[in-house]
């Protein structure tokens, strides 16, 4: 039974699951938006939202926390000073799903995953 199971597991082992949501999250922060399937989309939404929150926090110990998550040094120095300014009177929604079409291969439902 999967009853208040949360995690969606798409179709992977723990290990690779992670690795994918902390790339995704990283392409995310870096480029402003990604375009991806649907359900990763979904999933990756709450991850982006934490690193954020941790960034307008802007303590140490949310810093080591991001340091610790997101693969890239100079972006989450980067995420941490833009933050505060940028989503300073926003108390949560940092991103944005779009629906596109179907991707032609499989006719898995895409989107476009975007910061605010």
């Amino acid at each position: 039974m999967r009853h208040r199971c949360r995690v969606k597991k798409l179709s992977k082992p723990a290990d690779q699951r992670r690795a994918l949501l902390r790339s995704l999250t990283t392409e995310v922060i870096r480029n402003g938006k990604i375009t991806t399937t649907l359900v990763r989309a979904k999933a990756v939404r709450s991850e982006v939202d934490r690193m954020i929150t941790l960034a307008k926090d802007g303590s140490l110990a949310a810093r080591r926390k991001a340091l610790g998550y997101i693969y890239d040094k100079q972006l989450v120095h980067a995420l941490f000073e833009q933050a505060s300014s940028r989503y300073g009177n926003r108390n949560g929604g940092y991103t944005r799903i779009l629906h596109t079409v179907p991707r032609r291969g499989d006719n898995a439902q895409m989107a476009i995953l975007e910061l605010v």
